[in-house]
């Protein structure tokens, strides 16, 4: 069993020509259902609201396999993430987050999984952390996707060392290459994912560059791969796609083992973990929204 610990929301899409839809999404959610249907046992750790959306988005988790402790927003209310598509289908965000998530006891679980706006927003991020050194103290394999969003970084300096700290904590760390421009800007993605494998517990940064592909950087090797050929939908949910597919060839290679946990270390291994990863990111940029395949929609031997 993998745990899940993140914000749940519902997604309203407004298209170039001033359509909308609505759908669930957050990212500690999309990597919830990508495992699901990747047939990875998982339970998401989140709250919602007593309102008609949070019934969708408990209906969306449930159908895709994910167990869910949903915790009430204080408001009654389930936050609501709007994304603007532009002309190349990028995604840009406006939210209205409710996150205040009490302190929880970790269930039992091979592996915890954090990121984005959980790790970020008070007070609910508080209860994040606590789950990471839970998890810590029973010597599980910790991954950390920043997925950061500007809008709601106040303190850059404090959000970088932030994210340095918590990283410093989990086995893999996973960053975009907007990630790092926040982060630093004008710096080299390439440096702040090294400086991110230096930490205590880290054995393994993904650093993601959209069409340009991704690198795996271990104390030893950086091994980049690039993607197929995408005819882009939309980027809504890629990187989560990304990140769940990432979790389950792990769980596939038996990674999450106790105590201490493994992670892929050859050029080979990590190339092959990022390809696997790159499809499962491709097919969901071809299709509308967070929408991950399962297991069997992947090419037949995948990650292969």
């Amino acid at each position: 069993m993998i745990v899940v610990a993140g914000e749940s929301l519902i997604d309203v899409v407004l298209d170039q020509d001033g359509d909308s839809s609505e759908s669930v999404g957050g990212s500690p959610l999309n990597v919830a259902v990508g495992l699901g249907r990747l047939d990875v046992p998982v339970t998401l750790v989140t709250q919602a609201g007593h309102d008609e959306r949070g019934g969708v988005l408990v209906q969306h988790l449930t159908g895709s396999d994910v167990e869910v402790v949903a915790v009430p927003t204080d408001s009654g209310r389930t936050s609501v993430a709007t994304a603007r598509l532009g002309a190349d289908g990028a995604a840009t965000y406006e939210f209205d987050i409710e996150w205040t998530l009490p302190q929880q006891e970790l269930p039992p679980c091979r592996a915890l999984h954090v990121g984005s706006l959980g790790t970020l927003l008070e007070p609910g991020r508080l209860s994040v952390l606590d789950l990471v050194q839970q998890a810590g103290q029973r010597e599980l394999f910790v991954s950390y996707d920043a997925n950061l969003r500007e809008v709601f970084i106040e303190d850059r300096a404090r959000t970088r060392d932030d994210v340095l700290a918590l990283g410093a904590q989990c086995t893999l760390v996973k960053l975009s290459d907007e990630d790092a421009a926040v982060l630093d800007p004008g710096g080299d993605p390439d440096d702040f994912a090294r400086l991110l494998v230096g930490g205590e517990r880290t054995r393994l940064v993904l650093l993601t560059r959209g069409a340009g592909g991704a690198t795996a950087f271990t104390t030893d090797e950086e091994v980049s791969a690039q993607p197929r050929p995408v005819e882009v939908v939309d980027t809504v949910g890629a990187g989560d796609a990304f990140m769940a597919a990432t979790l389950a060839q792990l769980d596939d290679l038996d990674a999450y083992r106790h105590p201490g946990p493994v992670v892929p270390s050859r050029p080979d291994e990590l190339e092959q973990l990022l390809r696997g990863a790159m499809e499962v990111a491709a097919i969901t940029c071809e299709r509308r929204g967070a929408n991950p395949p399962r297991r069997h929609e992947l090419p037949p031997g995948w990650p292969a």
